[in-house]
């Protein structure tokens, strides 16, 4: 496939750049596209995601997400930094991405609309990767459009991404629509409007739930989130879990249909027991980077 070119955003200082360019190059493995492994569930669905009837008892300690990315081919891990504080230390070799909000999904939007609050700041980032050796590339930030505390969320992700460009860092932005304001979540066209709010910002990729179809494919109705983001590249959640050859089939219609840059993936891994899990990332990882078919990536799963 050919390389999808990145142009280095100008708020990236001159004396990063080379830096940001190496980082990009790395966790897209040349191509442009991102395969991001999510693991920041445990503070935002708590337990419901590790524990429960058809989820693998390997997923009930934290480590399980740690082996996957220590032994799977991925892009970058996703996760809290205090999980990488726990665990990083053994898993050295794994590309990290620092989730900086998170919230429970306990207070339910009937109750107040969500706000997810910034829970440390790049700058104590930066000094955890220098104290730590760690391969922390970037870091990742949630915001609740058409909340009424959005205004918050959007102050606190436009500051953090100029701040994690300025040290070279590569940005994420996770952008859910949701409030009491909000009727159809997987709307396209408010879907379209959360991925070009990440254009805005300057985000380098944005990590949206994919749309509904409203009369066409989910695919073709996905082409607007795409288009409306620019040069900032659009990312698709992967829900909860699925069969994995109608996910595998999902993933490749996102980014050969939609034209998506990749995917962000969480149950769909973690809740397998280890070595099928590290086989889906794997299979979800030669679509992402070696445009392999689905059936292709199936027999990567099941080992034919």
């Amino acid at each position: 496939m050919s390389c999808l070119k990145k142009i280095v955003p100008a708020d990236v200082p001159s004396d990063k750049k080379k830096l940001y360019k190496e980082i990009f190059e790395r966790v897209t493995k040349g191509t442009g596209r991102l395969m991001l492994f999510a693991g920041d569930q445990k503070i935002e669905h708590l337990n419901a995601d590790f524990f429960g009837d058809n989820i693998s008892e390997d997923d009930s300690d934290p480590e399980h997400l740690f082996r996957i990315a220590g032994e799977a081919d991925i892009g970058i891990f996703a996760t809290q930094l205090g999980l990488i504080s726990l665990y990083g230390q053994d898993y050295t070799a794994v590309d990290y991405l620092v989730k900086l909000n998170s919230k429970t999904n306990l207070v339910k939007t009937e109750q107040m609309d969500p706000v997810s609050k910034q829970l440390i700041s790049v700058e104590q980032v930066i000094q955890f990767r220098d104290n730590s050796s760690l391969n922390i590339y970037g870091v990742g930030y949630t915001i609740y459009l058409g909340s009424e505390f959005e205004g918050e969320m959007l102050l606190e992700a436009s500051r953090i991404i100029y701040k994690a460009h300025s040290y070279g860092l590569i940005t994420i932005l996770w952008i859910y629509p949701r409030g009491k304001s909000v009727g159809n979540e997987k709307d396209p066209h408010l879907i379209a409007g959360a991925t070009g709010v990440a254009a805005c910002l300057g985000a380098d990729f944005v990590k949206v739930n994919y749309p509904d179809g409203e009369g066409i494919s989910r695919a073709e109705a996905f082409k607007e989130a795409v288009k409306a983001a620019g040069r900032c590249g659009v990312i698709c959640a992967g829900g909860s879990s699925t069969d994995p050859q109608n996910f595998l089939k999902r993933i490749y219609d996102q980014i050969h249909i939609s034209g998506a840059r990749g995917n962000a993936t969480g149950r769909n891994i973690h809740q397998k027991p280890l070595n099928k899990a590290i086989k889906i990332c794997n299979a979800i990882s030669a679509i992402t980077y070696r445009d392999v078919s689905v059936e292709e990536a199936l027999k990567i799963y099941t080992g034919e």
